[in-house]
């Protein structure tokens, strides 16, 4: 991993077992190779399947993390945290999608699926009046609330949970935060039924949902279309030049 504006750079090496063969030579030669080396980690994967990696980690040398800039404020990176690969052009997504948002400085913010919480700090900053951010990695919550300390970031709050839960727990409480804008940025599966039905009716303002994956997206806009919101604006960002993939930035609002 590497912070293209720090120019920090975190080796993860992906093993199936708990140890390599001459480690510290091989920490010798990367730290030699590679500029701008500040991590060497090494992660156990055992388990059949498509998931890289596995639940181990071990640093070998330098620190568990990295940092790097984005929007403005300082992330740390650690190797199963989730961070856009193209910084410049995250920029620019989250640009989009925070003036989709539409913040005044009233708003509640719901953030699920916020890995390290980049798009949810950023709007903490920007108008949001609160912020509460969702995911079910441990160590990517742990540092989004690194992360929002790190940047003097009072108004933001983040929780361990799955987001289909979260949002289905929240719908059936008595609390229900106004005004609600939910920005949410699924993996490439998207959400689920249950996700949607539940944010429908926290009936939020305005839902900017943030997609690697148009197919899977459009699915659940138009689950959210059948449910009374409107499709008010799409933007597609090129993350990923010169191959077919795009991520897409869509905005809905609520229908009176």
């Amino acid at each position: 991993r590497t912070g293209a504006a720090s120019g920090q750079v975190l080796v993860c090496l992906v093993v199936n077992g708990e140890r390599l063969p001459q480690e510290d030579a091989l920490v010798d030669t990367l730290r030699k190779a590679v500029p701008g080396l500040r991590s060497v980690v090494l992660n156990t994967n055992t388990r059949r399947g498509n998931a890289v990696l596995g639940e181990t980690m071990r640093t070998l040398w330098g620190g568990d993390a990295i940092e790097d800039i984005l929007c403005g404020l300082r992330f740390r990176i650690s190797p199963r945290s989730f961070y856009q690969v193209n910084r410049t052009q995250a920029e620019r997504l989250y640009g989009k999608a925070l003036a989709a948002a539409g913040l005044t400085g009233t708003e509640t913010v719901l953030d699920l699926y916020c890995g390290t919480g980049t798009i949810g700090l950023v709007a903490a900053r920007r108008g949001a009046a609160r912020v509460i951010g969702v995911d079910s990695v441990p160590s990517a919550i742990r540092d989004a609330a690194n992360n929002a300390r790190h940047n003097g970031v009072e108004n933001a709050e983040f929780v361990t949970q799955d987001a289909t839960a979260f949002m289905k727990e929240l719908a059936a409480s008595e609390e229900r935060p106004q005004p609600l804008v939910l920005l949410m940025d699924p993996p490439r599966a998207g959400s689920t039924p249950e996700f949607l039905e539940a944010a429908t009716s926290l009936a939020p303002e305005r839902i900017v949902y943030i997609s690697c994956n148009p197919a899977t997206q459009a699915r659940d806009v138009r689950q959210l279309v059948e449910s009374g919101y409107e499709v008010r604006a799409i933007r597609p960002v090129d993350m990923f030049p010169h191959t077919d993939h795009v991520e897409c930035v869509v905005r809905l609002d609520k229908m009176n």
